[in-house]
């Protein structure tokens, strides 16, 4: 019998630390995204715009509603984001190719320097966190960075 509860006990404890893995990992997240998001280097541009000025960055030139879909934005949202980043010289636009009720969204040369800018004081702050580290601290998050993407689908 008293194997038995001890057999219980210990997989409650395993089925509450597993139960507890989800807000954990979930809390975690979202607290080093806030830590990275503080490290920005210019707080004039709000994550709106820095999320298309990312998605530009990493797809290539976009129709307006590319970029609003793939932002999960409603077009006229978006086409008020890429005239603020006109304003802020950071995005152009330029006639459609074939289509000329369109238009092609891409970063000029001050957007790319803005986001590798953005990229690399973040990095920076990340190095810094990471280099505080064991290195078996680091291989745990290395082998953790590969599953997060899989789960995210990425």
């Amino acid at each position: 019998m008293g194997a038995e509860i001890v057999r219980y006990a210990n997989y409650v404890a395993e089925v509450d630390a597993e139960a507890g893995l989800a807000s954990r990992l979930r809390l975690a997240v979202v607290r080093l995204t806030r830590r990275l998001r503080a490290q920005r280097i210019n707080s004039a541009i709000s994550l709106t715009q820095v999320s298309a000025l990312s998605t530009l960055h990493k797809c290539g030139p976009l129709t307006p509603g590319e970029l609003a879909a793939r932002e999960g934005v409603q077009p006229p949202s978006m086409t008020r984001v890429i005239a603020a980043l006109e304003e802020y010289g950071f995005a152009t636009r330029r006639p459609h190719p074939t289509d000329g009720r369109q238009a092609i969204v891409e970063l000029s040369e001050s957007g790319m320097s803005y986001i590798n800018e953005e990229v690399s004081a973040r990095e920076a702050w990340l190095d810094k966190r990471l280099a505080e580290l064991t290195p078996e601290e680091r291989g745990v998050l290395s082998r953790a960075a590969g599953i997060i993407d899989r789960m995210a689908g990425q």
